[in-house]
């Protein structure tokens, strides 16, 4: 019985035992979980002490630091403090006596944003200046007859007879325009002539008739000048119209044309440049995007090439409408004139609507006209 007594003492007293080991390893536990879970309600002074005095003031100058704005470092107290107790000790150490200190954080966000429109003219440079090589290269590769072009035969033949159209025109403008100035010139010492010998009939009794008739002939033919004028002067703006503005405007386009064939010719070489060289995990990324890029200056060249292929068709239609006008314009007057038939050449002019200005005449001022 005693041995029975001791042992159920020995396990009485051994379970209190137990308990207190179980408590110790909670209360280590709890320990270890208590820097994790409470650090950012620890106060710390500098010396890394625990001070509870300024657990209050510390809570409330974290709420204005927050509201009023504070660095991105200053927020972040409690964020290091979770790895390790150096690392919390230092962060927390930022605040000393109630105040606060303010650190410097790093101007990246702003850098970028300084930095990104020069970045983007930056690129575009280098864009243009790859450009522009590759362009340069197959011009040059093509004079020397070492590069290959791109021809559209029917394209490129119409273009050649359009240049060569508007040399020609060029001549017939520059021609009626001298052929104008002579002519007025001429209409010019008519008018003078008719003048002075009708001053001589006036003068002159014995030979009043024949100054008289004289004087009537130049008056006549300067008005029948003036009308004859009239007609060459719209025939030339007619003209002048469809070689600088018309021809012109299409033949700017066909620039941009051959510019979208030079750089299709460029991106197409270095295409099949790639395609003869090896394949692999260097050379297929440049590949694609030479492919790529040789696709967008392909689609360009395609619309160039269509838009000069409708202009030109747009072209040949109008031209041939206003030279058949001026055309028949041009002679009807000239041989009206020459043939002495004033009515003829004055219905001519009614024909293509063309008013004559009065010479001598002043525009009437705004007064005359109110």
């Amino acid at each position: 019985m005693s041995d029975c007594s001791n042992d159920t003492t020995t396990l009485g007293a051994s379970k209190p035992a137990t308990e207190d080991v179980k408590s110790n390893s909670e209360e280590s536990t709890m320990a270890q979980d208590s820097p994790r879970n409470s650090a950012a309600e620890i106060p710390v002074t500098s010396n890394g002490e625990v001070d509870d005095s300024h657990e209050h003031g510390f809570s409330r100058d974290l709420k204005h630091s927050l509201t009023s704005g504070l660095g991105l470092s200053e927020s972040q107290i409690t964020s290091h403090g979770f790895d390790s107790t150096k690392e919390r000790v230092l962060e927390a150490g930022a605040y000393q006596g109630g105040q606060r200190t303010h650190t410097k954080s790093g101007p990246v966000v702003l850098a970028d944003e300084i930095k990104s429109p020069a970045m983007e003219k930056l690129e575009l440079v280098r864009k243009w200046s790859l450009n522009t090589y590759k362009c340069t290269r197959q011009i040059i590769s093509e004079k020397l007859g070492r590069g290959s072009r791109t021809v559209d035969l029917e394209l490129e033949a119409q273009i050649d007879i359009l240049r060569d159209n508007k040399k020609k025109y060029e001549n017939i403008l520059r021609l009626a325009q001298t052929l104008s100035t002579q002519l007025f010139q001429m209409v010019h010492t008519q008018r003078q002539l008719g003048d002075a010998f009708a001053d001589l009939s006036l003068k002159s009794l014995e030979l009043h008739e024949e100054f008289g008739y004289n004087a009537d002939t130049q008056k006549l033919l300067a008005k029948n000048g003036e009308t004859l004028l009239g007609a060459i002067n719209f025939f030339i703006a007619s003209v002048n119209t469809l070689v600088n503005k018309t021809i012109e405007d299409t033949l700017m386009t066909v620039k941009q044309y051959e510019s979208a064939r030079i750089e299709y010719d460029a991106y197409r070489t270095d295409l099949e440049e790639l395609n003869l060289g090896p394949r692999d995990a260097n050379t297929l990324p440049k590949i694609e995007q030479s492919q790529h890029l040789f696709q967008a200056h392909k689609e360009k060249y395609d619309k160039m090439r269509s838009d000069v292929s409708i202009k030109l068709k747009f072209l040949e239609e109008n031209k041939v409408k206003v030279l058949h006008n001026q055309l028949v314009l041009f002679h009807n007057a000239i041989a009206a004139y020459f043939a002495g038939n004033q009515k003829q050449l004055e219905q001519t002019l009614k024909q293509f609507h063309i008013k004559l200005k009065t010479p001598g005449v002043d525009a009437p001022s705004w007064l005359e006209e109110q």
